[in-house]
C-alpha cells in the first residue's frame, strides 16, 4: 500500500489566535516536563555522582551517573508506543494529561528520595526506577504536544507554531539550571543534604498548574475528523512499520541532534569543564543560562527560516553547522577561561537548536493524521535511545583520547553528520508549506 501524506489545509474554525493558545498550553505543559528531565541531567553532573554512587571513583561515579541518564531513553521507545497508541486511538489531549503528570510524579518522588548514605543500595536501585517512569512519560510528551500543536494550527503557520512549543526546552533549561544557580549558593553541606532536593520538590506546583492548561486544550480537529469517519489505525505501531518503514528512519535521522545533542551540551559539557578542566561548578551551571537565552532567539529564527525555506532543508543546515562547530566548542572550555566557556555552550548550543527548533513540523510533516502521534513518537524516542547515551559515550571517550577533547569533539560532529542526513532526505518528502 502506497503511504500518501495528506496535503495541509487551513481549518476555518482554528483561527490563528486560537491556535496560538493551544500552542501556548502545549508549550506550558511542555517546558514543566522538560524541567523535570533536564533537572535529573544536571544532578546527574553535580549530585548523583557524589550522593548515589559513593563507593566508586570520581570518574567511575560519573559513568554511572551518566548511565543512570541514559536509562531514561532506552525506557522512552516503550512511552512512544504507550502514548502513541493512546494519541492515535483515543485522542492527543488524554494522552497528554496522563504524561504530564507520571513525569511530574517521578520528578517530586526523586526529590524525596533518601541517597546511598541512607539507605546503601537501595538509593540507586529506586532512582534508576523513577528515572524509567520520567522515560516512560516523556516518551508521549513531547511528540503529542507538538502533534496537537501543529493539527490545530493554520498550514502556513504550523513552522512558526511548532517553533514556539520548542521554546518549552529553553524555558525549562532557564528554570532547572536557574533553580540549581541558586541552591549551589548554600553551603556545600546544606547543598548536599538538602539544597538540591529543592527544585526537583518545586515540580509539584510547576504540576498543578501544568495540568490546568492541559485540560483547557480542546482536541486535534484533525484526530476528531479521522474519529468521526472511523478511519483510526486498530494497531498504529503496525500500521506505521508496515506503511511508513522509510519516513520513520527519516524521522529517526532527523532527530538525533536534537536529543543527543542537547543533551550532550547541558550535561556532558557542563560535567567536562567542572571536572575534567577544572572550571567552578557554578560558573558552568552560569554559562547554561546564558546559553539557554541564546537558544530561544535561535529556536524562533529557526522557525522563521522553516517557514521561508523549508524545515528539512533547515535541519540540514543546523547538522552541517554542528559538525562545524564540535571541535572549536571543546578547543574553548580547554581553555579553562569563564567567558570562553559560556562562548562554548552558546556556540554549540546554538548549532544544536538550528536544526532542533524545526524538528517539530519536520516529524509531523512525515505522517498522516491517523499514524502522526504514534510516528512523531516512535522516531523521536528510537533517536533518543541512541542520543541519551551520548553524555556516557563522551565521558567513555576521554579513556581512549587520554583525557583530549578530541574523543567527545568526534563523537559531536557524528551527531550533526547523521541529522545533515536526515534534513536532506526529510526536505525531498515533506510537502511544501
Amino acid at each position: 500500500m502506497t503511504l500518501s501524506t495528506p496535503a495541509k489545509r487551513e481549518h476555518p474554525r482554528d483561527s490563528a489566535k486560537s491556535a496560538r493558545r493551544v500552542a501556548y498550553a502545549a508549550l506550558a505543559g511542555t517546558a514543566m516536563e522538560w524541567y523535570d528531565y533536564y533537572l535529573f541531567g544536571l544532578a546527574a553532573a553535580l549530585v548523583f555522582n557524589r550522593l548515589y554512587f559513593t563507593t566508586l571513583d570520581p570518574r567511575a561515579a560519573s559513568l554511572a551517573a551518566f548511565a543512570t541518564f541514559g536509562v531514561g531513553f532506552v525506557a522512552r521507545p516503550l512511552g512512544a508506543i504507550l502514548f502513541g497508541s493512546i494519541g492515535d486511538r483515543i485522542g492527543r489531549r488524554p494522552a497528554l494529561l496522563l504524561s504530564v503528570t507520571l513525569i511530574g510524579a517521578a520528578t517530586v518522588c526523586m526529590g524525596l528520595l533518601p541517597d546511598f548514605a541512607a539507605i546503601g543500595v537501595a538509593a540507586p536501585v529506586f532512582l534508576v526506577l523513577l528515572r524509567l517512569v520520567q522515560g516512560v512519560a516523556v516518551g508521549g510528551e513531547w511528540s503529542g504536544a507538538m502533534t496537537i500543536a501543529v493539527e490545530h494550527a493554520p498550514a502556513e503557520q504550523r513552522s512558526k507554531l511548532a517553533a514556539l512549543v520548542q521554546l518549552s526546552s529553553p524555558i525549562a533549561t532557564l528554570l532547572s539550571s536557574g533553580a540549581f544557580t541558586l541552591v549551589l549558593l548554600l553551603p556545600e553541606e546544606s547543598f548536599d543534604a538538602w539544597g538540591w532536593r529543592l527544585p526537583f520538590i518545586a515540580a509539584l506546583p510547576m504540576l498543578v498548574i501544568a495540568l490546568i492548561m492541559r485540560a483547557k486544550i480542546e482536541e486535534s480537529p484533525e484526530f476528531s475528523r479521522i474519529a468521526a469517519a472511523g478511519t483510526r489505525p486498530r494497531v498504529p505501531l503496525i500500521e506505521l512499520f508496515r506503511r511508513a518503514p522509510g519516513r520513520l528512519g527519516i524521522a529517526i535521522l532527523v532527530s538525533m541532534l536534537g536529543v543527543g545533542g542537547f543533551y550532550f551540551m547541558n550535561t556532558f559539557l557542563v560535567n567536562f569543564g567542572a571536572n575534567e578542566r577544572g572550571i567552578d561548578r557554578q560558573i558552568m551551571v552560569n554559562a547554561m543560562l546564558i546559553a539557554a537565552v541564546v537558544q530561544a532567539f535561535v529556536t524562533i529564527w529557526s522557525g522563521r527560516l522553516a517557514t521561508r525555506f523549508g524545515p528539512g532543508r533547515v535541519t540540514l543546515w543546523g547538522g552541517l553547522a554542528t559538525t562545524a562547530v564540535a571541535f572549536p566548542v571543546f578547543w574553548l572550555v580547554d581553555t579553562q577561561h569563564p567567558l570562553a566557556a559560556v562562548a562554548a555552550l552558546s556556540l554549540g548550543l546554538s548549532a544544536v537548536i538550528l536544526a532542533y527548533g524545526v524538528a517539530g513540523s519536520a516529524l509531523a510533516g512525515l505522517f498522516p493524521t491517523e499514524l502522526r502521534y504514534s510516528g512523531v513518537s516512535l522516531g523521536y524516542n528510537l533517536a533518543a535511545v541512541v542520543g541519551g547515551f551520548l553524555p556516557l559515550a563522551a565521558q567513555a571517550s576521554l579513556g581512549w583520547s587520554g583525557g583530549g577533547s578530541w574523543g567527545p569533539a568526534l563523537l559531536f560532529a557524528t551527531f550533526g553528520l547523521a541529522t545533515a542526513v536526515g534534513g536532506a532526505l526529510a526536505h525531498r518528502v515533506l510537502p511544501r508549506e
